[in-house]
């Protein structure tokens, strides 16, 4: 079944992917000047929980109550939960606009799809609002139409789940990554120092770094950017932090703390000091 229901929706990728490039343009240009806005939608606020992932519990719960009680004749109180899953739904397309604008690839192209069909579940079921207004003596149609949109929620919702859990999608990329107290020689590879200021890409086993040199401290991060794995030795540095060359996720140098999304993690540090007997560095994993 899991299969059968990859194909389906990779088949969509015809369509939905003009469509989500086109998507991401205006999206981008409409959040570029909105900074602040796009980092509340992200959840920076929360921490480490995108806030996407949290207000779609609000639809899919409201819905499902909804739902339930048509079915056992509690209209007034279907009507009130059909409303907040509605609600819920176009905080949830807001949220998700944000993301979006930092998705790239297969992930956008099933993103894309995710939405679609979550637009056309709100549409359903904005249409049972509509006929509930009228206060029909006969609530079958209004109540078909909410299941009908419930199920078409529910299935983009799984096609969403699919983004996060099989693409990894604003997921820690450093989630499962060893703290291992071991000193690792640092190889610096071609390069015979570190200049001033300037991001470097090194090895440390089977790890791969970046350094930055400001004056006598060498700072270590890792060179993957915890949010969707950018080489971060191909950013710039900027107040203190590095900045990731695709999405411009920034982290602070001296410990990795991410101070500006769309990354909600911080980025593994490493300890750097003189190696022991003889010239160059090691690293290890820093302890936070």
């Amino acid at each position: 079944m899991a299969r059968l229901l990859t194909r389906i929706v990779d088949a969509q990728a015809r369509w939905a992917k003009p469509l989500g490039d086109f998507n991401h343009r205006w999206l981008a240009a409409l959040f570029r000047p909105m900074r602040p806005v796009k980092e509340l939608l992200h959840g920076r606020w929360l921490g480490t929980h995108p806030l996407h992932a949290a207000v779609t519990d609000v639809p899919v719960g409201a819905l499902t109550v909804a739902v339930v009680l048509d079915l056992l004749g509690q209209s007034g109180g279907a009507d009130v939960a059909l409303v907040i899953g509605i609600l819920g739904l176009v905080a949830s397309a807001a949220t998700g606009a944000a993301d979006f604008v930092d998705t790239d690839g297969s992930a956008r192209t099933k993103a894309t799809v995710h939405s679609v069909i979550m637009v056309v579940g709100l549409v359903v079921l904005l249409a049972s609002v509509v006929l509930r207004a009228g206060e029909p003596a006969d609530r079958a149609v209004p109540v078909i139409l909410s299941i009908v949109g419930y199920l078409v929620v529910v299935a983009g919702a799984y096609v969403g789940g699919d983004v996060v859990f099989a693409l990894g999608n604003m997921v820690d990329r450093h989630a499962w990554r060893g703290r291992g107290t071991k000193w690792l020689a640092l190889d610096l590879g071609e390069a015979t120092e570190i200049p001033e200021g300037v991001p470097v890409k090194a090895k440390a086993g089977p790890n791969a770094l970046v350094l930055v040199r400001q004056g006598q401290a060498i700072h270590a991060l890792h060179d993957q950017c915890a949010h969707a794995g950018g080489p971060l030795s191909e950013g710039r540095i900027v107040d203190g932090c590095i900045e990731c060359p695709w999405h411009a996720s920034r982290f602070r140098l001296t410990d990795g703390a991410a101070r500006r999304g769309p990354t909600l993690h911080d980025q593994p540090a490493y300890e750097v000091r003189p190696a022991e007997g003889g010239p160059g560095h090691d690293v290890r994993r820093a302890f936070r």
